[in-house]
């Protein structure tokens, strides 16, 4: 089993380029999505010290035909939304690969996750080489050691949520709380949380396969 993490430059003309790069300190998150003709419908999340202003700029942007708020507080918005961009989704096709969720949008770039094997990835950088687009492969593992599967900072944050009670039930400590104690932001110690936990859980299902190494 191969699992890579890569970030990728956002094309221009995507929205969420557009708005990622007028809100660069904005985390903008896409939970879930699916794409129904030529529209998608996304579950997103933004992170940021004033969301107010980033969801209004998503809200009236020409790609979003609908947009509706769930949830606003402490730094975080929730939306659902309908889009005519479907970008993400037309790459998705060419390289033949299922989407990854979530995925995540930063100044105008986007990083997410892949699982498979060697000649999907070699597939997908085929692709990204052929498209010019920007990249970088952040961590590369191919693996039968659940030890080498994550990385050094969620191996740190799985460690300490373990310790501080985090998984207990009842819970002793808020994810906030488990933030603070690493010295980090509530918003990126959810997505390390989020990406630790689903790459120990595919290893765990799929089983182990041959020696592992990471690759930075």
């Amino acid at each position: 089993m191969i699992r890579a993490q890569f970030r990728i430059r956002l094309p221009e003309g995507i929205w969420v380029r557009e708005i990622s790069q007028t809100f660069p300190d904005a985390t903008f998150t896409l939970l879930t999505g699916y794409r129904t003709g030529e529209r998608a419908i996304e579950l997103g999340e933004i992170r940021t010290e004033n969301p107010d202003a980033s969801v209004d700029a998503l809200r009236s942007h020409p790609a979003i035909s609908q947009f509706e708020l769930l949830e606003s507080a402490d730094g975080r918005a929730l939306g659902k939304y309908e889009t005519t961009d479907t970008g993400l989704y037309d790459f998705v096709e060419r390289s033949a690969l299922p989407v990854e969720f979530p995925v995540t949008a930063r100044n105008g770039w986007f990083e997410f996750d892949l699982t498979g094997t060697r000649d999907e990835l070699d597939r997908l950088r085929a692709t990204l080489e052929a498209s010019d687009a920007a990249y970088e492969l952040q961590s590369l593992v191919s693996t039968t050691d659940a030890d080498t599967l994550v990385t050094d900072r969620q191996r740190e944050l799985l460690e300490t949520a373990i310790r501080e009670g985090y998984y207990e039930i009842p819970r002793e400590c808020t994810l906030a709380e488990l933030a603070e104690t690493v010295g980090i932001d509530k918003g990126t110690a959810s997505t390390i949380l989020r990406r630790g936990e689903a790459t120990l859980l595919k290893w765990f299902l799929s089983g182990p396969e041959t020696n592992g190494r990471r690759v930075r």
